[in-house]
């Protein structure tokens, strides 16, 4: 009951209802996209550029720019820069991630340490989800709409185009246009997770639910179905939680989710304690 009466007082405060709510928008986007990302074998990719768009956020704030802008610049240059090095090179696409987003986050790390600003690194790094005003809500929900809808309303001709690109090229589709496409959307949904979750944290949040789901899932749609539930629950159960016992959110969040995806893999795997 002492528990009840603390999960009905925060949810009487402003921040905390504004802090659920972009955690049910980040949730439902990033869970979308792990799926795609898990299946594709993305991983590396959405982590390179969740690290790149830092140099992006320092430029924006020095140029007086939307620091959403400066991060979705970064993110795209990122993977333009990897796909014409993978051209020009015999080095892998794994090592070629690892060189520019290690590359590009640390250019951001030198620009904020130079850059007399407000910016806290921290807020950067771990997101600022109890921190965020309507106008971040605001903001936070138009750049998620885009990419989530487009990716749902395409989802299946994404899907081929992914998985199966010889038949999607006889079909007519420009595959390479298409994974350029997916890329920008992905994005787009890590610039819109940025301020809640960070620049660390967004990657967990992008990989774990999708990672859960294909565990115990055998189609596509079950698996994001799973994702977007395992997600949902996570932040709203982090969000209360971290309240109670004065927990940073984000981490939180994550780490429920972490627990969610041992769970089910211990199911899974039929493992006994």
């Amino acid at each position: 009951m002492d528990l009840l009466n603390e999960f009905t007082q925060a949810l009487s405060y402003a921040f905390m209802q504004r802090a659920l709510f972009m955690a049910v928008v980040i949730s439902c986007i990033c869970a979308f996209f792990s799926c795609f990302i898990i299946l594709k074998g993305w991983s590396l990719i959405g982590d390179a550029v969740s690290h790149a768009v830092l140099p992006g956020i320092s430029a924006a704030y020095l140029f007086k720019l939307p620091l959403v802008l400066g991060a979705f610049i970064a993110g795209i240059l990122c993977m333009v820069l990897s796909s014409l090095i993978k051209s020009y090179s015999r080095v892998k696409e794994d090592a070629i991630l690892g060189v520019i987003f290690s590359g590009m986050f640390a250019l951001g790390l030198v620009m904020i340490s130079k850059i007399e600003s407000d910016i806290h690194l921290m807020h950067i790094l771990f997101g600022n989800l109890l921190g965020l005003s309507n106008y971040d809500l605001i903001e936070c929900s138009i750049i998620s709409l885009i990419p989530l809808t487009w990716l749902y309303l395409q989802r299946k001709d994404f899907l081929l185009v992914c998985f199966d690109p010889g038949h999607a090229s006889s079909l007519g589709y420009r595959t390479k246009l298409r994974q350029f496409l997916l890329l920008t959307l992905l994005t787009l949904c890590i610039v819109a997770s940025l301020k809640a979750a960070g620049i660390i944290l967004v990657i967990a949040m992008l990989i774990t639910p999708g990672a859960s789901a294909f565990l115990c899932c055998k189609d596509f749609s079950s698996m994001l179905k799973i994702a977007t539930f395992t997600a949902l629950i996570s932040s709203i159960s982090g969000c209360l939680i971290s309240y109670v016992i004065n927990a940073a959110t984000a981490p939180l969040i994550v780490c429920i989710q972490s627990l969610i995806f041992l769970i089910i893999f211990l199911k899974e795997k039929k493992i006994k304690y």
